[in-house]
């Protein structure tokens, strides 16, 4: 079976560059949003096997969209894995709070990215 990932990131390097690498590194589907709302609709819609969210966005920050993702029943079984710029270790302590499965920090290396999902995952 093919995993599937939806990448929510409002810069559209980051979505080409983690598309490329899931599916030519990683070997898996990949779904992508450029805002908070398109990812919510399209997680509700396609129930990817995880969620790599970009913390900083306009309009809705992945924080309110990872909070929108758990308190919704049909999407809050997904594993979400956030990506953020902030890696200081009070930002990392918070964001550890929300309950993600992990942070990722950026930039990402797009040739290590799918094991270092795969690790956080088990998969």
């Amino acid at each position: 079976m093919t995993r599937r990932i939806l990448i929510i990131d409002d810069e559209e390097d980051i979505r080409t560059i983690a598309t490329v690498a899931l599916e030519t590194v990683g070997g898996w589907d990949s779904l992508s949003a450029a805002s908070g709302q398109e990812g919510l609709a399209i997680a509700q819609a396609q129930h990817p096997d995880a969620i790599l969210l970009d913390v900083m966005m306009p309009e809705m920050d992945g924080i309110e969209v990872f909070q929108q993702l758990q308190a919704n029943p049909s999407t809050q079984a997904i594993p979400v894995i956030l990506l953020t710029a902030k890696v200081q270790a009070a930002d990392q302590r918070k964001l550890s709070t929300l309950g993600a499965i992990a942070t990722i920090p950026k930039p990402f290396n797009p040739l290590t990215l799918p094991d270092e999902i795969a690790a956080i995952l088990h998969w």
